[in-house]
């Protein structure tokens, strides 16, 4: 069937065009999650054994079907009565065919044991150490050396090395920060661990994920990391190893006086974090954990300019970082603006069943263990695992009715009159839009 002229005449023409978009698609400007980063050592690694991997696979190609093509033409039939020659065997070839890729394989094999081991190498000891535990749906972070605990979003200073150690709390999931240090899988009864430096990137939001499937909510297990100076690094930790900045202390007077508590509790609000008291078992303020290398660090003292930075500035949080996820229908009051004073009375009277899972260090009867820690969760820029912004409106309807926006979470449905998509069933009772409202305003003043 002869070719149309005119399509002949406009591929030429569109060539470039299709070259072009091609190489364009090859840019890790676009791709926020790409691992083709010289962030860390960890991907300075990888990528050096990738770039091998791809052109040494590649010449391999090119080679392998110039033979195949100049097989084809060579050999080919050029008559309806010439016949091939039968060859039965050839020794050379055989020999050549067999050694070749044997010794291609052992000149890559040197360069991807020696990534091996320099990658599965023990951190060094004055690592950051920072324990990672999957939940299903959820991350939790714990900084040993600084008695800290917080949940979905990660602060890492930037020029230190820091040391993961990874467990699973019951199913097989994957530690993924692409931009920084590729993934490592996180197994039951099980420690893995994984170490990077940030030292070639500034203060940055990226995104974290789990990056092996791990049941209904496995896309919706993510999580935040903020490579900050070490400075603000150390104002953030001294932050953190302070109770919860509102309510901190659960008033001792009578419930006749009321007016008395909520003043008590006010005044603690207004509190800066350095006024408030240090719990006995972090280190202080400004000092190093065991084994921290001052003179490779020298910022774990915060400064009159730094002492405030308690969270990333949510305004330079960029695009890709923010949560999309879409709205469930889950229809709230958003006119309501809710008392914090009386959010804290409802969360530690029981109510909604909070205490029985979540803790809120300063509040004495909020202990549970279930739950992410919320001590500063009003500080916090995500709730969800990482799927929606930590703002009022997301914030409410995830404490009415969190297994229609999160599909298999074991957090309780607690909105009265809402469906429960688990028990498939409408509650009788629970709690009221009014209610929710105050406790969205107690969370939102924990900074």
């Amino acid at each position: 069937m002869p070719v149309n002229p005119r399509l002949r005449r406009l591929f030429p023409a569109a060539l470039p065009a299709l070259l072009a978009v091609a190489f364009a698609a090859c840019s890790t400007a676009a791709y926020p999650n790409s691992v083709f980063t010289n962030a860390t050592e960890f991907n300075r690694e990888i990528g050096y054994l990738f770039k091998i991997l791809i052109w040494a696979g590649t010449a391999v190609f090119v080679l392998v079907e110039l033979l195949l093509l100049y097989t084809i033409w060579r050999y080919r039939r050029r008559s309806d009565d010439e016949r091939p020659e039968h060859v039965h065997g050839n020794t050379t070839m055989e020999i050549a065919w067999t050694a070749t890729p044997a010794l291609i394989l052992a000149l890559i094999a040197v360069p991807s044991v020696r990534t091996i081991f320099r990658t599965q190498a023990k951190a060094s000891a004055d690592a950051l150490q920072v324990e990672v535990v999957g939940h299903q749906w959820w991350w939790e972070f714990r900084y040993p050396q600084y008695k800290i605990t917080t949940a979905n979003e990660l602060y890492l200073p930037v020029g230190r090395k820091v040391n993961f150690t990874l467990h699973s709390q019951d199913v097989i999931h994957s530690f993924s920060i692409p931009r920084l240090g590729g993934k490592r899988d996180l197994i039951a009864n099980h420690t893995n661990f994984l170490w990077f430096t940030p030292d070639s990137i500034g203060e940055q939001a990226l995104n974290g994920m789990c990056a092996e499937y791990c049941g209904a909510s496995h896309a919706n297990m993510r999580f935040k990391v903020f490579t900050v100076t070490p400075e603000n690094f150390a104002s953030w930790a001294a932050h953190q190893q302070t109770p919860a900045a509102f309510g901190a202390v659960a008033s001792p007077a009578p419930a006749a006086g009321a007016a008395t508590q909520v003043a008590t509790t006010q005044s603690a609000a207004a509190q800066s974090p350095s006024q408030q008291t240090q719990p006995a078992t972090g280190p202080a303020v400004g000092t190093p954990p065991m084994g921290h290398d001052m003179t490779a660090m020298n910022a774990n003292t915060p400064t009159a300019q730094n002492a405030s930075f308690i969270a990333f500035p949510r305004e330079k949080i960029p695009a890709f970082a923010v949560p999309s996820t879409p709205i469930p229908d889950v229809q709230f009051n958003d006119a309501l603006k809710g008392d914090a004073e009386r959010g804290r009375q409802l969360m530690s009277s029981g109510q909604g069943a909070c205490l029985g899972c979540h803790t809120i260090t300063g509040n004495p009867v909020m202990m549970g263990v279930v739950g992410p820690n919320l001590t500063h969760v009003g500080s916090r820029t995500t709730i969800a695992g990482g799927i929606y912004p930590n703002d009022t409106k997301h914030l409410s309807r995830w404490i009415k009715n969190a297994r229609w926006m999160k599909p298999g979470v074991l957090m309780p449905t607690i909105g009265k009159g809402q469906y429960d998509p688990i028990l498939k069933t409408n509650l009788t009772q629970g709690l009221t839009d009014e209610q929710i409202a105050d406790m969205v305003a107690y969370l939102q003043a924990l900074k």
